[in-house]
């Protein structure tokens, strides 16, 4: 559906990558969990770990779930494609940009 405005939308976002310095806003949506229908959102620095993200950020977020079992995802992707996160991998290194999307399956 498209969407006519009655004026310009001429400023600038207020998420836009600029304001966040060395973090960045990463997307997380566990795929197929009609309890987790959307994804978070969360604020991390690009030098991240992956270790790190995930006990800091994603674990805490999908251990809101009584079914979620940490030990369980192996079906990442990022921004639509197949990856396979090692623990000292930073997010920058994986190719997580500002708002990417990283989804998995339990």
């Amino acid at each position: 559906m498209s969407v006519k405005a009655i004026g310009s939308y001429d400023f600038p976002s207020r998420s836009r990558q600029e304001l966040y310095g060395d973090d960045q806003l990463v997307h997380v949506w566990w795929r197929n969990n009609p309890f987790m229908s959307a994804a978070g959102t969360f604020r991390a620095p690009k030098a991240m770990p992956w270790s790190d993200f995930r006990a800091a950020l994603l674990d805490p977020w999908a251990g809101t779930d009584p079914d979620f079992d940490p030990a369980a995802p192996g079906s990442w992707t990022l921004d639509g494609q197949p990856i396979t996160p090692t623990d000292d991998q930073t997010l920058e290194q994986l190719g997580v940009g500002h708002k990417s999307l990283i989804s998995f399956a339990a």
